[in-house]
Parts: C-alpha cells; structure tokens; sequence
C-alpha cells in the first residue's frame, strides 16, 4: 500500500452502501496525501446539502463520494474538488495537491467545460423562448473539438505529478427519463433524450482518454438506472432551492456514485485504519455555473413571447397554471398547445 500512514484518531466515519454520516475534521488535522480528489461539484458533493464549513464556496461534502470512499478505505483524503471547476481550474487550482507520494487520485471534470448549467438553463425553457438544440450542438462542438485535448493535458499532468498513483476517471450520470415533473421547468421528452445522449458523449470521451492515460474509469450511468430525476427512487436532485442543489446527485447518488468508486480505486480486503479528512486547502474562489429557472414574468420571457408570436392571453394561461400549481402535464400541455399553433 506505500504511505498509509494516517496521523489522525479522532474523525470517525460511520458508512453504510446507502448513507454516510460523518463529522468534520477538527481544525489542524494533518495526514499523509494517501488519496487526492480532485474535480467539479459531482466530485465535492453539491446535491448533498450539508457540507463542511471550511470548504467555501467549493461546497466539499462528507456526503460525496471521495469523502465515503476515504472513510470506507482508511485513507487519508486531501479534499480539493470545487464547485465551479473545469479542467483549467483543476490544472491550477487543484493539481498542486498530487505529488509523488499521493497512492490514489480520483477526478471529475469536464461539464463545466461543455457549460453543462447554462445547456440545462436553455433547455428548461419553453420551447418558442429557448433553444435547446443549439446549445447543445455548441456543447457539442466544444466537446469534440477542445475537451479531448484538455483532458490529455490533465491525465498527463497527473501521472507527472504521481507517477506510482492508482488514478480514476468517473463519468457522469444520466439526469433524466424522459419526462419533466417539476411545474417550472419545460424540458422535453426530445430535449431530455438529447441531453442524455450528449452525456453519453462526454462519458465516452471521458473513457477514451482515461484509457490513453493508463487510469481506470468508473462509470455511474448503469447504476443510476431507473434512479434519474422524475422516477419512483430519484439519486438526482431536480429543481432545487436553493437552486444549487439543481440536477446533482443527492445523498443517495452520492451513496451510488462511491459505490461504483471505491472498488475501481482501492481492491475490497483494505484495512481500515484512523481517517484524516483535509477539507478546507485549497479551497478556489469561482464564479460556479448555477442553473436558472425559467420566469414567464421575466423581461427576457415577455420579449421572446412577442417575437415568437405567442399572444399575451397564452402567456398569462401559462402562468396563471403556474401560479395555481397546475401538475407538470396540464404545463406541458398547454405548452405544446402554444407550440403547435405556432408551427414548433
């Protein structure tokens, strides 16, 4: 195992494969860089709603993956992973952390890069004020022509920094099943079905490199099925307030996404020793990509409706369903209504 040598007796960690419960370090806890995680929110636990003081606005969790599969292990984790991150950030923010000495590194980054929250904002919208296809084409675009060679640069980064380390790659779960059941958003079962396969792109890229790199991937999509935002047993998180929690995984995705980790990263057999959980270096100052609700009162939806043709006596009905917390189908129905009579 090389440098399990953990300093710290005092953060104990209780883990179940369903739930984690955990304590914050105390100020000043010390330990060697067994395990570095690295990444985005998926990776620092948003979705989770509770999170560790000293983490900022990074939004480090003892709800994430990298802080269940530290305690679970007897690792001791040096939390880097920010709310906000892309694959630059991690470069310059986060990379610092990894040495050679570092045994084990896990990341997630690569959504930020292809604008994952400002793709969901559009298509969240009605269909005569957004346009979903186009954004998602540009994420496309960005994801075909950038993000593999970002990526290159980082893994390579990485295995310089920590040549003997055991490194995962995770990817990203599937966030919808085709139906929308939240009255304030208008995702499409199209939209959803697209914004689905995109993901299944970024994940495939994702894979792709870490391969090249010689790292493991670890993919969360076969075991969040049938757990997407809208089915019977949600993992993720739909609109939210405070809206940052918005389409992340909850307590219980994170529950799933460590377990698709923790084996890829450490063999089962480890035996636990005292756990350090460093979560406040580090900590970045980002300005995160937050998901915004559509407002049918906004400007920005009163101008759209005027140049799409939608009367004001369409508009107000919609909103007035809103308002009257109509279900999301009499919504959607309305919507396509509008869309059908403007030839959408």
């Amino acid at each position: 195992m090389g440098r399990l040598k953990a300093l710290m007796a005092v953060a104990v960690c209780a883990v179940s494969a369903a739930m984690f419960v955990g304590i914050a370090p105390p100020a000043g806890a010390v330990g060697a860089n067994d395990y570095v995680a690295l990444g985005d929110s998926y990776a620092s636990g948003v979705g989770s709603r509770t999170y560790y003081a000293d983490g900022g606005s990074c939004y480090r969790s003892p709800a994430s993956y990298p802080a269940i599969v530290a305690a679970a292990a007897g690792l001791a984790l040096d939390f880097r992973a920010c709310s906000g991150a892309n694959v630059a950030d991690v470069l310059s923010g986060q990379l610092p952390a990894v040495s050679a000495g570092t045994d084990f590194v896990t990341v997630t980054v690569g959504g930020n890069d292809v604008n994952f929250a400002s793709v969901l904002t559009e298509c969240a919208k009605p269909s005569w004020w957004g346009n979903c296809t186009k954004v998602i084409n540009d994420a496309l675009v960005i994801l075909r022509t950038q993000l593999p060679a970002r990526l290159a640069g980082l893994y390579a980064a990485i295995r310089a920094q920590a040549p003997y380390a055991r490194v995962v790659v995770t990817g990203y779960p599937l966030l919808f099943n085709g139906s929308d059941c939240n009255l304030l958003t208008f995702f499409s079962s199209s939209e959803e079905a697209a914004l689905n396969a995109a993901t299944n792109e970024l994940d495939g890229v994702l894979q792709a490199r870490a391969s090249e790199a010689g790292f493991v991937f670890a993919d969360p999509r076969p075991a969040f099925v049938g757990h997407a935002w809208c089915d019977g047993q949600e993992w993720i998180n739909g609109l939210s307030n405070p809206i940052l929690e918005s389409y992340h995984p909850n307590v219980s995705g994170h529950a799933a996404y460590a377990m698709v980790v923790r084996p890829a990263l450490v063999p089962h057999g480890i035996v636990a020793s005292p756990v350090s959980i460093t979560s406040g270096t580090g900590v970045q100052t980002l300005a995160a990509p937050t998901f915004v609700a559509p407002d049918l009162g906004s400007p920005d939806a009163l101008a759209a409706a005027k140049t799409a043709g939608v009367s004001r006596w369409e508009l107000a009905a919609l909103r007035l369903a809103q308002l009257r917390g109509a279900s999301a189908s009499v919504l959607d129905a309305i919507d396509q209504q509008i869309s059908a009579r403007l030839g959408r």
